[in-house]
C-alpha cells in the first residue's frame, strides 16, 4: 500500500476541505431559489471510490445508490433522485433533489461527488410540497428514482422535463440543479488536480488514512464517554399536523464489544401525519459521530471512517423508520429533536461537554399568490430559533442549527415579493436562564402586500427546550396573524397551509428559543443586567429566573442580589440535571 508522508496528507486534507467549501461557493452563485441561493440549503460531500464521505456535512449514501445500477458507471454519468424510499433514506423528503457524480482520473474512478439541496416546490397539494396534514408520500409531490440526468455528459432532457413539468417553480428549479450539478463537477475537477499533482495511488491512499485517522480518535472518544451501562433520554415532537402527539423520541447509549451503541427502542410508532423521518443507517451514525466531534474533540476531520465503530438500532415502523407509504414532509421536527435527544443523553456522562435543548425544528413560511401583474409567486423562507447554552458560553440567538445557513436578507424578500418586514428581533425572555443563557427565538413580523395564501410549519409550540446542569427551558413558539380590515389579532397553529390573506395582512411569526446551561444564580449579576437592557430579559425573569434585582432605573442592586441569590440556593439545594417545563399527560 502506498504511503503518504504528513505534510502531503494535511496538503490534500485541506484541499479537499477548500474542494467542498468551493461546491458551495459554486452553487449558490448559479441557484436562483432563495432557499439555496440565500440560505444555503445544500449540502455537499466529496467521497472516495468506494463510497465514502472524505469531507462534507451529511455522510454517504452513494453505495446504495451504486449497487443500484450494478457497477455501471461512466465517465460523465449524473445521477439525480429525490424519492426516500427508492434510496433508503439518503435524503429524506422529496422536496431534496440529490445529484451524484462519478469520479475519474484517466478512465480510473477515484470517487464521487454529490450534493442535495432543497427544491423551492416540486408539485403535491399545496405550494411548496409540504402540506402539513399529508397522510401519504403521495401527496407531496413527484419522485423520482435514482436515474441518469446525464448519460456520458449527454443530458437526458426527457428526465429533466418531467421533473420539471411537475413544480410550481420550474424556473429556480432547473437553475438550482444546474447549480447542484455544477458544483459536483467543481469537485471533479479538484479531486483530478489533486491526482495529477501527487499521483493517483498517492491520492487514494491519502483518501484512506484521513478516514483511519478520523476513526482513531473516535475511538478514544467512545472509550471515554460512552459507558456499557445504558443511558436513556426521552424528548417529544409536539404533534403530527393532524391532531396527534405529543410524540415521544427515546433514545439510549452504551457500548457493546466496543461499538457506540445508538437504540431507539421505545421510540413512538410512526406518525399518520408527515413528520416521519425516513433516516438511512449510515446518516444516522454520521449526526451521532458529528455531534461527539463537535461537543468531545473538535479537530477531528469530519468524515465516514468511524462509521464500524456505530451500531444504529432504529425499529421498523417508528417515527425513525416509518413503513411506506408513510407522509415525510416535515419530518425535521423529528430531525432536530434528534439531536436534542443525543444531547441529553451523552450530557448524563459528560454534563460539562453537552449543552441544553434548542428549538428543535426548522421554521418555515410559505406564501403564494399572483401579483399586480398577473404573475405567480412563491416566497419560501425558512426561520430560525434558539441555539441552546453550552459549555463554552451563552446560546445563539435566532440562529440556525446548520451552522453554514444564513437568514433570508429583508432587502432580497422585499425587492422579489410582495412583503414588506416589519421587524426582526430577538423574542425576550425565550432564552432559558443558566449560568449561560440560552439562546433568544426570533419574531419576525411579515405584512403581505397582495392576496395570496400561506403556509407555516413549526413545533415546540407546546414541548419547550429543557434546560441541563441547572438550565432553566427555553420559550415556546408561536404565531398571529392581524387582519388589515378588522384589526382582529388571531392566533394560528404552529402548522398549518392555504390559510388566506389579504394585502395589508400582518402576520407575527415566533420561534422557540433554547433551554439555558448551568445554575441562573451563577451567571453574574451584571451579565443579567446587560441582557435587561439589551431588551434579551425582562426585569421580571432577571428576579425570578436569575434572582438579579434591579432598581426602576434598571441599576443592579448588588447586595439585594446576592442575598436574594443566597436564601434561594439555600431553599432549592443541588439544581435538577434537567428542567423541561412539560411532562406528556397534561400538554
Amino acid at each position: 500500500m502506498t504511503t503518504v508522508d504528513p505534510i502531503t496528507l494535511d496538503i490534500i486534507e485541506n484541499a479537499l476541505k477548500n474542494a467542498r467549501f468551493e461546491m458551495d461557493g459554486v452553487v449558490v452563485r448559479i441557484s436562483l431559489s432563495p432557499v439555496i441561493r440565500e440560505q444555503h440549503d445544500e449540502f455537499p460531500m466529496i467521497c472516495n471510490a468506494r463510497g465514502q464521505m472524505i469531507v462534507g456535512q451529511f455522510g454517504s449514501y452513494i453505495p446504495a445508490i451504486v449497487e443500484q445500477f450494478d457497477g455501471d458507471l461512466n465517465e460523465g454519468d449524473i445521477f439525480v433522485w429525490n424519492d426516500p424510499y427508492a434510496c433508503k433514506g439518503s435524503i429524506s423528503h422529496n422536496n431534496d433533489w440529490c445529484v451524484m457524480m462519478p469520479i475519474f482520473h484517466e478512465g480510473v474512478l477515484v470517487g464521487f461527488s454529490s450534493i442535495f439541496g432543497h427544491m423551492v416546490d416540486v408539485g403535491g397539494k399545496v405550494p411548496g410540497s409540504m402540506p402539513f396534514d399529508a397522510r401519504t408520500i403521495w401527496e407531496e409531490g413527484l419522485r423520482v428514482p435514482p436515474v441518469r440526468i446525464y448519460d456520458k455528459g449527454v443530458l437526458n432532457e426527457g428526465v429533466l422535463a418531467i421533473m420539471l413539468n411537475n413544480s410550481r417553480t420550474p424556473d429556480m428549479n432547473r437553475a438550482d440543479l444546474m447549480a447542484l450539478i455544477a458544483g459536483c463537477k467543481t469537485a471533479a475537477k479538484r479531486v483530478g488536480e489533486l491526482c495529477d499533482r501527487f499521483g493517483r495511488e498517492t491520492y487514494m491512499a491519502a483518501t484512506d488514512m484521513l478516514l483511519d485517522r478520523t476513526r482513531d480518535a473516535m475511538k478514544v472518544l467512545i472509550e471515554k464517554y460512552i459507558s456499557e451501562e445504558p443511558v436513556s433520554f426521552t424528548d417529544y415532537v409536539d404533534d403530527d399536523g393532524v391532531g396527534n402527539g405529543p410524540f415521544k423520541m427515546t433514545l439510549s447509549i452504551y457500548m457493546r464489544d466496543g461499538k457506540a451503541v445508538f437504540d431507539w427502542t421505545g421510540t413512538d410508532d410512526q406518525a399518520e401525519g408527515p413528520i416521519n423521518f425516513h433516516i438511512h443507517e449510515g446518516l444516522c451514525k454520521l449526526f451521532f459521530g458529528v455531534y461527539m466531534i463537535m461537543a468531545f474533540d473538535p479537530d477531528i476531520l469530519f468524515n465516514e471512517g468511524f462509521y464500524d465503530l456505530f451500531e444504529v438500532i432504529l425499529p421498523e415502523g417508528s417515527l425513525l423508520n416509518p413503513r411506506f407509504p408513510a407522509a415525510l414532509s416535515n419530518r425535521l421536527n423529528t430531525h432536530t429533536r434528534f439531536f436534542d435527544c443525543q444531547a441529553g443523553a451523552l450530557g448524563q456522562r459528560a454534563p460539562h461537554l453537552s449543552m441544553a435543548a434548542g428549538y428543535g425544528t426548522s421554521p418555515h413560511f410559505i406564501f403564494t399568490g399572483h401579483d399586480g401583474d398577473g404573475k405567480y409567486f412563491q416566497l419560501m423562507e425558512l426561520l430560525f430559533g434558539g441555539v441552546p447554552g453550552r459549555p463554552r458560553g451563552d446560546g445563539l440567538d435566532g440562529h440556525a442549527w446548520w451552522p453554514l445557513f444564513s437568514a433570508t436578507p429583508i432587502e432580497y424578500i422585499e425587492n422579489y415579493y410582495p412583503v414588506q418586514v416589519d421587524s426582526y428581533r430577538p423574542v425576550k425572555d425565550s432564552g432559558g436562564p443558566g449560568l449561560h443563557r440560552g439562546g433568544a427565538g426570533i419574531e419576525k413580523v411579515y405584512r403581505v402586500l397582495e392576496p395570496g395564501r400561506i403556509s407555516i410549519h413549526d413545533d415546540r409550540e407546546v414541548v419547550p427546550p429543557w434546560g441541563i446542569n441547572g438550565g432553566l427551558y427555553g420559550g415556546t413558539s408561536a404565531k398571529w396573524i392581524v387582519r388589515a380590515k378588522t384589526g382582529e389579532k388571531e392566533r394560528i397553529p404552529s402548522k398549518i397551509d392555504n390559510l388566506e390573506v389579504d394585502a395589508g395582512d400582518v402576520i407575527i411569526f415566533r420561534t422557540a428559543g433554547s433551554g439555558g446551561w448551568g445554575d441562573p444564580y451563577d451567571r453574574p449579576a451584571e451579565e443579567v443586567a446587560r441582557d435587561v437592557r439589551y431588551d434579551l430579559v425582562s426585569p421580571e425573569q432577571a428576579l425570578e429566573g436569575y434572582g438579579v434585582v434591579l432598581g426602576d432605573d434598571l441599576a443592579l442592586d448588588v447586595a439585594a442580589t446576592e442575598t436574594l441569590r443566597a436564601e434561594r440556593k439555600a431553599e432549592r439545594g443541588a439544581p435538577e440535571p434537567f428542567n423541561f417545563g412539560f411532562t406528556p399527560e397534561v400538554a
